[in-house]
C-alpha cells in the first residue's frame, strides 16, 4: 500500500505540511515543565503517560506527527497509538531538538 503514512517523517516533512496547508495536527507527548520551556505553537500537548485516558481528543481523521524533546517517546506512543487503529500516526524524528535546528 503505498499510500500508508510513513512510521516516521523528519522536520522537512512537517515544515512542507504547514506550508502545504496539510490536514494535521502535532501532538506533543513532553511533560508540561518541557513544554514551558519549548513549546509548539498550535500542538495538542497531552503527556505520553495521559494518552490511553485522552485517546478520544486525538483526531483520526487527520494526519497526527507525534513529537517529543528527541524523538523516542513519541516513537513509542506513534507504535502504541497504531496498534490502537490510528493508519494516519506518524513520528517526528528528532523531536522538537531536530525542529528547533531548521
Amino acid at each position: 500500500m503505498s499510500d500508508a503514512l510513513p512510521f516516521e517523517i523528519d522536520v522537512l516533512t512537517l515544515k512542507k505540511y504547514q506550508d502545504d496547508n496539510h490536514d494535521h495536527v502535532v501532538l506533543d507527548v513532553r511533560e508540561p515543565a518541557e513544554i514551558a520551556s519549548h513549546a509548539f505553537e498550535g500542538a495538542l500537548e497531552i503527556p505520553m503517560n495521559e494518552v490511553p485516558q485522552d485517546i478520544d481528543s486525538i483526531p483520526k481523521n487527520k494526519t497526527v506527527v507525534v513529537m517529543c524533546h528527541l524523538g523516542g517517546r513519541s516513537m513509542q506512543v506513534t507504535g502504541w497509538l497504531r496498534q490502537q487503529g490510528y493508519e494516519n500516526v506518524t513520528n517526528l524524528r528528532g523531536g522538537i531538538e531536530a525542529w528547533s535546528q531548521m
